[in-house]
């Protein structure tokens, strides 16, 4: 998923509002979970239950921030304003860029800049973190009871 959001603010020339960043998150803490978890299992300290628990949870935390984001998008409830047109905090050294001739694009998170089959990036990104978040719980029901094994 980082890389799909990577490869459409890079080549699709799309950059992200600060929701979009804040769901990058998610995925970031993902990687350094399973990472983890992958070191976990090399040195024979296996907890592949609690590891596939903790997927589970950040991907739901994931898919629930990127409802919340398609929400804002489709105006279902209001989102930040510092990126919906509200009245967001202007650093010094901001105005001080802006001044010596500085251009600055604020992407609005209340305006999808794009859609397949009727749902923006967030909510093909609320599917697949549920899709995620499911395939977790599916791993966490069938890894065993083995809990925590040392030494071996």
């Amino acid at each position: 998923m980082l890389a799909v959001a990577h490869g459409f603010e890079t080549f699709g020339r799309l950059p992200p509002c600060e929701l979009c960043l804040h769901q990058r998150e998610g995925y970031w803490i993902a990687l350094a979970v399973s990472l983890v978890g992958v070191a976990a299992s090399k040195f024979r300290w296996s907890a592949p239950r609690i590891f596939a628990l903790l997927l589970a949870l950040i991907f739901l935390g994931e898919a629930t921030l990127a409802a919340y984001h398609a929400g804002v998008e489709w105006r279902w409830w209001p989102g930040p304003t510092s990126c919906t047109g509200g009245h967001g905090v202007v650093k010094p050294s901001d105005m001080l860029a802006l001044l010596k001739g500085a251009h600055t694009v604020v992407v609005q998170c209340d305006q999808a800049a794009w859609r397949l089959l009727g749902l923006s990036m967030a909510g093909w990104n609320a599917l697949a973190a549920l899709a995620l978040a499911l395939a977790s719980l599916v791993v966490a029901a069938t890894s065993g009871t083995r809990g925590l094994r040392a030494g071996s």
